[in-house]
C-alpha cells in the first residue's frame, strides 16, 4: 500500500491549512490520485489494522439501498452512529450541552445507539432518528426518487422520476461495454439538503477493457478524510469492483482513486506521523465464497461471505471522527 502512504506523506510535505466545516482545523492538498492493480492483491492498509468486516457490512448496506442505520447497527457495524446521533441532539436542543466526544457525549451516545438494537426496524424512533435521508445507497438504487424521512426541508416530491443505477450499470457493461457513460452518481443537488451528510465519494465510473475482458472502476471523491476513512474507501471500493466484475463475467483490473480535498484532520496529526513510521506488509487476497451472478445475489451477501486470506497488518490507531 506505498500507493496510500504516499498520499500522506505528499500532504504533510505540500500542505495547506485552513478550517473546515466540523471546526477541526485540516491540513490539505487539491486534486490527488492513486492507482490500485487488483491483480497485486487486495488493497488494504497494512500499516494499521484495517477492519474489513464494518467495511463490507456497509456496502452491502449501500447496495442495498438502505439509509436507515439500523441494518448496520444489528450487525455490529458502528461507522454511521455519529451523525445520527449529533444530529438527534441537535434537532432536540441538546448539542449544546455535550462537547463532541466528551465522556458525557460518548455515554449517551451509548444509550442512544441501545435503543436502536432493542427496537424493531418500523419503531417511529428508528424511523426518524436513526435514518440519513437519502445519501449514497438511495441516490445508487433510487436516483431522485421519494424517501421516507427528509430531515431539512421535507421538499422530496415521491412523484419524481427515479433510476436504478447500479441496475443500469450493468446491464450496460454486459450489452454495450465500450460505453463511456457506465457512471453512478450519489451527488444529487435537488436531494443533497435533505441528507445528513451529503457524499463525500460522490461519483464513480467504469471501465473496460474489451481486449483483455478487464474492468477497471474510478471513483472521484470530493472530500477525503485521509487518515480514517480513506482506507475504508479503498477497500469498498475494490470489493464492490470484484463484485460488478464477477457478475458480468469480466476479470476485476484496477481501482483508480481520484481525490478531489484530500485532508488531514488537526486531531489525527500524531496518527499519521505513527503511521508513517511503520513499513507496510505483503497484500492480502479476498475471496468471495458464493457465486454471483446477478444484482440480487450481492444484495443478499453477508460478511460470513468472505474470506480475507494471508492479512497482516500493524496494530490499530484510534483517532476521533470528525462530524
Amino acid at each position: 500500500m506505498k500507493q496510500y502512504l504516499d498520499l500522506l506523506q505528499e500532504i504533510k510535505d505540500h500542505w495547506v491549512h485552513k478550517d473546515d466545516r466540523t471546526g477541526t482545523g485540516v491540513t490539505s492538498l487539491f486534486g490527488m490520485q492513486a492507482r490500485y492493480n487488483l491483480a497485486d492483491g487486495f488493497p488494504l492498509v497494512t500499516t494499521k489494522k484495517t477492519f474489513l468486516r464494518i467495511i463490507i457490512v456497509e456496502l452491502i448496506w449501500l447496495i442495498r439501498g438502505e439509509t436507515n442505520i439500523k441494518y448496520l447497527v444489528d450487525r455490529k457495524c458502528h461507522i454511521w452512529d455519529e451523525w445520527p446521533f449529533q444530529n438527534y441532539l441537535e434537532q432536540n436542543g441538546l448539542a449544546d450541552k455535550l462537547e463532541k466526544h466528551s465522556e458525557e457525549w460518548l455515554a449517551e451516545k451509548k444509550i442512544f445507539i441501545g435503543k436502536i438494537k432493542e427496537l424493531p426496524a418500523d419503531d417511529e424512533f428508528v424511523v426518524k432518528w436513526w435514518d440519513l435521508g437519502p445519501i449514497y445507497g438511495h441516490q445508487w438504487r433510487n436516483f431522485n426518487g421519494g424517501h421516507t424521512h427528509a430531515f431539512k426541508t421535507g421538499n422530496i416530491d415521491p412523484n419524481n422520476t427515479w433510476v436504478d443505477q447500479i441496475k443500469n450499470i450493468i446491464d450496460t457493461i454486459k450489452n454495450n461495454p465500450t460505453d463511456r457513460r457506465i457512471i453512478v452518481s450519489a451527488w444529487n443537488p435537488a436531494q443533497k439538503d435533505d441528507m445528513l451528510l451529503p457524499p463525500c465519494h460522490a461519483f464513480f465510473q467504469f471501465n473496460v477493457d474489451t481486449t483483455n475482458n478487464i474492468l477497471n472502476l474510478q471513483l472521484y471523491q470530493r472530500s477525503a478524510d485521509i487518515f480514517l476513512w480513506v482506507p475504508f474507501n479503498i477497500a469498498s471500493y475494490s470489493t464492490l469492483l470484484m463484485m460488478i466484475a464477477e457478475i458480468t463475467g469480466l476479470k476485476a483490473g484496477s481501482f483508480v482513486h481520484t481525490l478531489w480535498d484530500a485532508h488531514i484532520y488537526d486531531n489525527h496529526v500524531d496518527q499519521v506521523d505513527e503511521q508513517l513510521s511503520r513499513a507496510p506488509m505483503p497484500l492480502p487476497n479476498l475471496k468471495i465464497n458464493k457465486k454471483l451472478s446477478c444484482l440480487e445475489d450481492i444484495e443478499n451477501l453477508e460478511w460470513e461471505d468472505f474470506e480475507l486470506q494471508d492479512y497482516q497488518s500493524h496494530g490499530a490507531i484510534k483517532a476521533p471522527v470528525a462530524v
